[in-house]
């Protein structure tokens, strides 16, 4: 049995889901942005949020992230996670992840989106699945389905992959894949 539980409704709204959507600052790092002396953007990542990314691949759930920065430290992490689907310096998110959707043959109630701020809101609102950090913006919590108890950068990301695990009945059969690699 799992150690992780979330509502029954939730699971159920969550079940469909084909494609996640992730925003990175305030989701999948802290929300700060850190410079170097030489003026190179740094940023911090949750290993466990990897992880969970790495497990959505693994159980046919593609991970796709939209942001509106651009940074090499970012671009080196995605490809370390295997994520294959990411549009980087994005103003408006709706265009690009429909063109995404188009692109992967599924449409929004297949979707779940978890994001933090005001650009992330046309993506949250349409898709059939919607999160948040805990530590999101107000008006994002207000619009979202389920807000995390984690915050951006320390678990929220991998909040959501559990939900979504969960929701679509993946997540013992990788449990028990993890417990059979250990022993």
């Amino acid at each position: 049995m799992p150690a992780v539980h979330f509502a029954p409704e939730l699971l159920l709204a969550a079940q469909d889901v084909r494609v996640a959507f992730f925003d990175v600052d305030g989701v999948l790092t802290d929300g700060g942005v850190y410079f170097s002396a030489e003026g190179e953007t740094l940023k911090r990542f949750s290993i466990l949020d990897g992880y969970g990314l790495q497990l959505l691949r693994r159980a046919g759930i593609e991970p796709v992230v939209i942001t509106g920065r651009d940074s090499q430290p970012l671009r080196v992490r995605l490809e370390a996670l295997g994520v294959a689907h990411a549009r980087y310096g994005v103003s408006d998110k709706r265009p690009a992840a429909e063109a995404l959707l188009a692109e992967l043959g599924l449409g929004w109630a297949q979707a779940a989106a978890i994001g933090d701020d005001w650009p992330d809101l046309p993506v949250l609102r349409r898709a059939g699945f919607s999160a948040a950090p805990a530590n999101a913006h107000a008006e994002v919590r207000a619009a979202v389905r389920h807000v995390t108890a984690a915050r951006g950068g320390e678990g929220a990301a991998r909040e959501f992959c559990d939900l979504l695990l969960l929701a679509g009945g993946h997540y013992q059969r990788l449990l028990d894949a993890a417990e059979g690699a250990a022993s």
